[in-house]
């Protein structure tokens, strides 16, 4: 080959000046958020766009630029914006950008190798994570790319653990012989309000989805603790084996709390793993006068959570604690000849045993603590603690905004920082309501005023209003609720 490639541009001050720009504009969109429409949907036209076959050939970085611009950047989530309350998602700050870019700028790999610094901070946050969660600091962890890789990772040291045979070795078909002739089955447990990413879990680990067996609720939508031990007794009397409780820290649906210390006494009396699906709600544990609505979490064997939700961190970043790290380390670990470490502080590898990379499925792994890191330095954590009892406290409002106004009804008391509320008109049966209540959610959102988003509770659809949101305001809610009142009034219904 005469000439030898590189994919660095030919002209550094060229990307420069595209960097600057690229800055400059992020910047100035994170700042206008408020002056936009919450929500816009990419038209037809913007999605015949991404259709074509790979180029074959170069493209000037402005023009690729400009595409960014008019393709892609208007037609976001819209989650960064001050009235994005649907489903439950963060909002990002303006720090995690710069962090991204300078993690990028490394091409920043963690979990291996002792000299890397990423490794030690991203240790450092672990360790901040079970300060503020009561966690203690002895435990095992792992930063992930959130809860449904955690839940996966915890419920598989959780099976591993209290399987009574070595599943790595054997696999599910090593289970003592039971009831038939066949494998004993594993059971976990969890509500039926729980979320569906534990059902994806179970599937992954080859336990099968009747594995995961879903416990009734009571009347605020907990797991039932009485309808739990039926269960699990019922279960080994038909010869199966019961290893996990999962206990919810906030439902997706309601927010609504598993009484976690029953829970942890349960688990400690039956001899079963306690997990914790915290995956905003553990945050509340941080709230000035709110932790106690999550007391119980930290005595959970393995805990799951995300950072990219009510601490609103940049995408992706969730994190898994496992108070048994000698139990996390026997499940994932495996260290094949051309990964060996722990050879001798001159060596490459150096010593530090296990790599991160030893407690997850993954060996790969980004730089994902930098922006935890950088975030909490920035506010500190006391800011963190403001702005989610903040949080609870506008649901609260809400709340309050939504009893006052006679034509809203809320489908239960919000446990936490999720108010669940319906339009009701006079002479409309719950169909033709749950029909209206639909509409009134797709005109927020088409018009860009607001981003609830529907759940369905009690066989009801209500708007879902999740606070989870750095930038809402009171008058934020204010708006929310004049405007479904006023459209609930003019919406029409067909039949």
């Amino acid at each position: 080959m005469d000439h030898e490639e590189t994919l660095d541009p030919q002209d550094w001050t060229e990307l420069r000046a595209l960097a600057h720009r690229a800055v400059d504009d992020a910047v100035d969109y994170m700042a206008s958020l408020r002056e936009r429409p919450a929500w816009e949907h990419a038209p037809a036209h913007v999605k015949a766009h991404f259709a074509g076959p790979a180029p074959a050939g170069p493209q000037p970085v402005d023009e690729i630029y400009a595409e960014w611009l008019e393709y892609v950047r208007p037609y976001q989530l819209g989650n960064s914006h001050p009235r994005f309350w649907g489903w439950v998602l963060g909002t990002g700050t303006p720090m995690g950008v710069i962090a991204e870019m300078l993690a990028a700028s490394t091409d920043a790999v963690c979990g291996i190798y002792s000299f890397v610094a990423n490794n030690y901070v991203e240790l450092q946050v672990l360790d901040w994570c079970k300060e503020l969660l009561g966690y203690p600091l002895a435990a095992g962890g792992l930063l992930t790319s959130g809860c449904s890789a955690s839940n996966l990772i915890a419920l598989a040291v959780a099976r591993n653990a209290k399987a009574g045979f070595d599943v790595r070795e054997e696999g599910l078909a090593g289970a003592p012989v039971g009831t038939g002739g066949a494998p004993s089955r594993l059971t976990i447990y969890c509500s039926t309000e729980a979320h569906s990413s534990l059902t994806k879990a179970v599937e992954f680990l080859g336990m099968g989805t009747s594995s995961l067996r879903r416990v009734p609720t009571d009347d605020l939508l907990r797991i039932d603790l009485e309808a739990l031990a039926g269960m699990v007794a019922r279960d080994r009397d038909d010869g199966l084996r019961p290893v996990c409780v999962v206990g919810v820290a906030g439902t997706t649906n309601t927010g609504s709390i598993d009484d976690l210390p029953a829970l942890a006494d349960f688990c400690e009396r039956e001899g079963l793993w306690f997990h914790v699906d915290g995956a905003f709600g553990a945050w509340a544990a941080i709230a000035p006068e709110s932790r106690n609505l999550v007391a119980g979490m930290e005595r959970a064997d393995s805990l799951a959570f995300d950072l990219h939700k009510w601490m609103n961190l940049t995408y992706p970043v969730g994190c898994v604690l496992v108070r048994d790290a000698e139990a996390q380390l026997r499940t994932f670990s495996l260290t094949p000849s051309y990964l060996a470490h722990g050879e001798g502080e001159r060596g490459l590898t150096g010593v530090d045993v296990p790599w991160l990379s030893d407690y997850g499925f993954e060996l790969s792994r980004g730089f994902h603590a930098l922006k935890v890191w950088m975030a909490l330095k920035e506010h500190g954590a006391d800011k963190f603690r403001r702005v989610i009892q903040q949080n609870i406290d506008q649901a609260r409002y809400l709340a309050g905004l939504v009893a006052a106004a006679p034509e809203l009804e809320q489908a239960l008391p919000a446990a936490l920082n999720i108010v669940c509320f319906r339009y009701v008109r006079p002479g409309l049966d719950d169909a033709a309501l749950d029909q209206l209540n639909k509409e009134i959610e797709l005109e927020l959102q088409e018009r860009g005023i607001a981003v609830p988003s529907v759940s369905t509770i009690g066989g009801r659809k209500y708007l879902h209003v999740a606070v989870a949101n750095h930038r809402s305001r009171r008058e934020d809610f204010d708006l929310l609720v004049r405007e479904v009142v006023r459209l609930g009034a003019e919406l029409p219904i067909d039949g």
